[in-house]
């Protein structure tokens, strides 16, 4: 059976509930869902959807961070919007975090997020071998 461990950061915002940032086994990473948190003042982000969607992935990217890999690891991208009609946005700012293999994803229309997020993201990371992030 292969090792668990948890992943965290203070570079992304810290759980506000019962679950972890990350769960790492073997060489596959499971990222919780990223609202745009600022991991400073645990506080949304201001400014329009594209702030929101740009803050979502820079929370992505620490969390895979930590975990020893990055936004190139991510094999399945699940996106969660209130609003479907802000989907151009979103593939134009994931186009600037993704180059070349884009990840499997999908996208889904909710009526609401926590804390009224606009958009929330979570990922699977699958890394090219097994980093030990130690105790």
């Amino acid at each position: 059976m292969a090792h668990r461990k948890v992943v965290k950061t203070n570079n992304a915002p810290s759980a506000i509930g019962t679950y972890s940032q990350a769960v790492k086994v073997g060489n596959t990473v499971y990222v919780s869902g990223q609202i745009p948190l600022d991991p400073q003042s645990m506080q949304l982000v201001g400014g329009d959807f594209r702030a929101q969607v740009v803050r979502v992935f820079e929370n992505l990217k620490a969390v895979s961070q930590a975990a020893g890999g990055s936004l190139r690891d991510v094999v399945k991208l699940n996106v969660f919007v209130t609003d479907m009609s802000n989907f151009p946005t979103v593939n134009e700012v994931m186009a600037e975090y993704f180059h070349g293999s884009f990840p499997a994803r999908a996208v889904v229309g909710v009526a609401s997020l926590p804390k009224d997020a606009q958009v929330e993201m979570d990922a699977v990371l699958e890394l090219p071998e097994e980093v030990d992030l130690g105790p």
